[in-house]
């Protein structure tokens, strides 16, 4: 006879990002989970900026994945292939699936991400750049949407006395379906902490050095403006992860590289495979709403398996954004409310303590205190 576990359907989720961990854990207790990831840690990408500034943030933004499941498993491999039924690895071995959730999200120009697998190595890159960017006098930032925006007020509440440039191509602050007044409002703290905005005209040529290399350079935009830094980064470009989508899967892929899902989160065409998070269509590209997600593709699988009703509809709830700026600082908009939240909220529900504990919680883990 065979055990109880085993007569579980097996969900593979592929990818360990902010809608992965929570759609793997959602699910520990229904189904035979597998989770195909990398890296060997969870990265709180939501403290990576505080952590570049402050060091001591580093024990609050690497979570092992050992600590996330109690019953199903952790594959720390890369997936090549997805198909309907079925998962292959880099190292080749196959996993079969009755449901499939792609969550590998997307990648981002370090040092809001990092392309690295291992968390000691990642940690030393923070802890490298910490250090090229405590040397800076000049710093450039180019993009001013959330990451350039959040990434200008974490250097200013360390270092109060360096130059900050925050420079796009676009005539205002965070693109986006946003109200006028938190554009204003976090150009207001911007502009009240020193932070040059040069808006409105792209570069003619990206700086000689790389991102995050020290070393004097000087640009110009297409207006005239030149610009001297030591050092700068890149905060913007979001590139969805769905580079192994099988046969079967490749007409939902857009040109951008984007999957198509349909109101409960299947992949369009498909039945037992769901996409969430950034690599989606679904939504805003932001860790709350992939987390949303997670949990309409967890009651539709929990619907499949039991045979219990029909799926349910993902429901967005509309723009929504919380920008700190510092610990103290930001503006955001929240779904639902007519009026922005001032720097007081934003460092209640985010600035301070960048959200840790939830997810500390979510793989076992105390909260660590800063050095």
């Amino acid at each position: 006879m065979m055990s109880e576990q085993a007569d579980r359907p097996t969900v593979v989720v592929v990818g360990g990002g902010y809608g992965g961990i929570t759609m793997a854990k959602a699910l520990d207790d229904t189904a035979d989970v597998v989770l195909v990831e990398p890296r060997d840690a969870f990265m709180h990408n939501i403290a990576a900026l505080r952590a570049l500034v402050d060091p001591s943030w580093l024990p609050r933004v690497f979570f092992p994945y050992a600590g996330l499941l109690a019953n199903g498993r952790v594959v720390q491999d890369r997936a090549v292939l997805v198909e309907p039924g079925r998962v292959v690895t880099a190292s080749g071995d196959e996993i079969a699936a009755d449901y499939v959730v792609l969550a590998t999200g997307s990648s981002y120009p370090f040092p809001a991400k990092t392309d690295l697998e291992h968390a000691d190595a990642a940690a030393e890159q923070i802890r490298a750049t910490h250090r090229a960017l405590a040397q800076a006098d000049r710093v450039f930032l180019v993009g001013a949407g959330p990451v350039g925006i959040e990434l200008a007020g974490e250097i200013r509440s360390v270092w109060p006395d360096k130059s900050i440039v925050l420079v796009d191509e676009r005539p205002e602050l965070l693109s986006g379906p946003f109200m006028p007044e938190l554009r204003a409002e976090l150009g207001r703290q911007l502009e009240e902490l020193d932070v040059d905005l040069v808006l409105g005209s792209p570069l003619r040529k990206e700086p000689i050095r790389a991102p995050g290399e020290l070393g004097s350079f000087t640009v110009t935009t297409e207006s005239g403006t030149e610009l001297t830094a030591d050092i700068w980064f890149r905060c913007y470009g979001v590139v969805p992860n769905s580079d192994y989508l099988g046969k079967a899967l490749l007409p939902s892929r857009r040109t951008d590289g984007f999957i198509e899902v349909g109101p409960s989160l299947q992949v369009v065409g498909q039945t037992t495979v769901f996409a969430l998070g950034d690599l989606s269509t679904a939504d805003a590209k932001m860790a709350a709403f992939a987390r949303r997600q997670a949990d309409t593709v967890a009651a539709n699988i929990t619907a499949l398996i039991s045979g219990s009703g029909e799926l349910v509809d993902y429901q967005s709830m509309g723009p929504g954004i919380a920008v700190p700026i510092g610990p103290e600082g930001g503006a955001g908009q929240f779904p639902g409310q007519d009026e922005i939240v001032g720097p007081q909220v934003i460092a209640d529900v985010k600035g301070r303590d960048m959200m840790v504990e939830p997810f500390a919680e979510l793989f076992g883990l105390a909260v660590a205190s800063g050095e």
